[in-house]
């Protein structure tokens, strides 16, 4: 798959962009096991042209986690196009917009998924943010904004029409949030519609290298984008690139072995954030669904959750390791996003 001037090779496995996840610190994670291009949490337009410092932070990137793109998202177009400049000077592969967030401080405003009630302004956007930067843009999106109004394979022609290098589509509509079953029959159809020649990314359910499987060969898509699967459990992209190219299924890792991949997470959260109570704080929404499936896991989940300070988590983890020593835990999952 190519984006631009980018070659991602065929069958990319793309990391989604996640508020308060894909930092440095998990995207290097996610590289490590073989995701082939990631993306920053995505970055508010406003809050960049403001030099909000925890915004700009964001745009840090590191040579060895190459390719990375960042999203922005906004709802005037001046500010987007603005924002999107600052994020040019960053250095990143691709700009990405959002159009497809549905948390309501974001799309309750108009911006993110939000959009989609909006579909003249949201091209827009696009066509402003394509002529004032020289990298690829890219779009993620979703169906539509609820049932009624699923929107995606008129709206594809038209972002691409607005000059976009890829598209990405989640699933399900903004009504939906992060319920139900992913619907990929629309993504199916933008795909093979033969006006569209840019790249087309499915987004959704994509948990299991037997789904991600299903998903190429039955809607055709040109890559994947995995998002909430991958938290709590980043050895996932080699999960699936090992099926794809065997057909055979890796062996879970086994519980110290997650451990120890929690640990590199931690310190390396720590160096990012400098903080231990912000460290702490930030990975509890990658403990919480981490270790799924060990029996009798409550009420050591409970206690690791509960950790106050970097010596009693990493005591806990350690007692994790002792009682689970030969086990492996179908780690990873969405969370209540």
């Amino acid at each position: 798959m190519i984006i631009g001037s980018l070659d991602l090779g065929p069958m990319p496995l793309l990391l989604a962009p996640m508020e308060d996840v894909t930092d440095v610190p998990f995207r290097s994670l996610c590289k490590k096991y073989g995701a082939d291009l990631m993306y920053t949490e995505f970055v508010s337009a406003d809050a960049l042209i403001r030099d909000i410092e925890s915004t700009r932070r964001k745009l840090h990137i590191l040579s060895s986690e190459r390719p990375v793109g960042v999203q922005i998202y906004g709802r005037e177009v001046e500010p987007m196009v603005e924002a999107a400049r600052i994020v040019e000077e960053a250095g990143p592969e691709l700009l990405d917009i959002n159009f497809g967030c549905p948390v309501k401080k974001i799309a309750g405003k108009g911006a993110g998924a939000g959009m989609l009630r909006d579909i003249p302004k949201l091209l827009r956007i696009t066509e402003a943010v394509v002529k004032a930067v020289g990298i690829p843009v890219t779009v993620k999106t979703r169906l539509g904004w609820d049932e009624d109004s699923k929107c995606i394979v008129s709206l594809a022609e038209r972002l691409q029409d607005a000059g976009i290098a890829a598209l990405t589509i989640h699933g399900r509509t903004r009504a939906q949030m992060y319920t139900g079953e992913a619907d990929w029959t629309l993504i199916g159809q933008v795909r093979n519609n033969p006006r569209m020649r840019i790249p087309i990314i499915g987004n959704g359910d994509i948990t299991t290298p037997q789904r991600a499987r299903a998903c190429l060969d039955r809607y055709g898509v040109d890559a994947l984008m995995i998002g909430r699967g991958a938290i709590g459990r980043p050895w996932i992209f080699s999960e699936i690139r090992h099926y794809l190219q065997t057909g055979t299924e890796l062996p879970l890792p086994l519980v110290p072995q997650q451990i120890e991949m929690l640990r590199q997470q931690i310190a390396a959260t720590l160096h990012h954030m400098g903080d231990e109570r912000r460290t702490i704080l930030h990975m509890r929404r990658h403990l919480a669904v981490s270790f799924k499936g060990l029996p009798d896991f409550r009420q050591l989940k409970i206690r690791m959750l509960r950790a106050d300070s970097l010596a009693e988590l990493d005591e806990c983890l350690s007692l994790i390791a002792q009682t689970y020593p030969d086990c492996a835990s179908l780690s990873g999952g969405a969370l209540d996003r």
